[in-house]
């Protein structure tokens, strides 16, 4: 009988956690692809059935992947990005994604996952825009916070502004790890310039009208084009 992660026992959460957390480390180093059941399996010293008894099968098991992986990269930003609520909160969120992708060239594990699954596998390609949708909706909110007190033009659009701001750090990330092809870890800056121009364009955009032209009086701050460039 198949356990669920609501009707489990202290011991058998933890058990649970354990499954899932060793199942995260060995996809974001080998791939979903390169991880199978018997690999997580060596490494839990578990059995078959006791690991049948939490994931009915390998999807179901990289769909908690990818649930754990969401609330670590939030919580990895914090509290940055639930202060990204001003031009200087943005660029200290930026930093912070900056300094947290300078760790570990391999990228975002959240980036890696959906370029792997996102054509494969819809049950995981689900899991992964609800993730996406909460870290946009995060900012989002304090993009809006932003246009409130007037930081940003009434006509702003901040889950547009968002969304840009979080291409730039997936483009930037994806470039770093060697994703798409054709890359290497040492050709492209990550996320860095990408996400300051994002931040300096916010700032120059307080200013109505704006001195460097990205903003014409009336009209909508936006990021500049290159801001989602790597």
């Amino acid at each position: 009988m198949l356990a669920t992660a609501t009707a489990l026992t202290a011991r058998g959460r933890a058990t649970r956690d354990r499954i899932v957390a060793a199942a995260a480390s060995l996809i974001y180093e080998r791939g979903v692809a390169g991880t199978s059941l018997d690999d997580v399996r060596a490494v839990t010293a578990t059995s078959k059935s006791q690991l049948y008894h939490y994931f009915a099968d390998k999807s179901a098991l990289v769909r908690a992947v990818i649930e754990l992986q969401v609330e670590q990269v939030l919580k990895a930003q914090q509290p940055e990005l639930d202060s990204a609520d001003s031009v200087a909160g943005l660029r200290r969120w930026g930093d912070r994604v900056i300094s947290l992708n300078g760790q570990d060239a391999r990228g975002c594990p959240l980036g890696r996952l959906a370029s792997e699954l996102a054509d494969s596998d819809p049950a995981a390609r689900a899991a992964l825009t609800a993730g996406f949708a909460r870290w946009q909706g995060r900012l989002a909110a304090g993009l809006e916070a932003m246009r409130e007190h007037g930081a940003l033009d009434p006509d702003a659009d901040p889950q547009a502004l968002a969304l840009g701001l979080l291409a730039a750090v997936q483009g930037g990330a994806a470039a770093r790890a060697g994703r798409p092809f054709g890359y290497s870890a040492s050709d492209g800056p990550g996320p860095g310039p990408g996400l300051r121009r994002g931040a300096d364009s916010f700032a120059c955009c307080d200013r109505r009208p704006c001195e460097r032209g990205c903003l014409k009086p009336g009209r909508s701050p936006r990021l500049d084009s290159r801001t989602s460039e790597a």
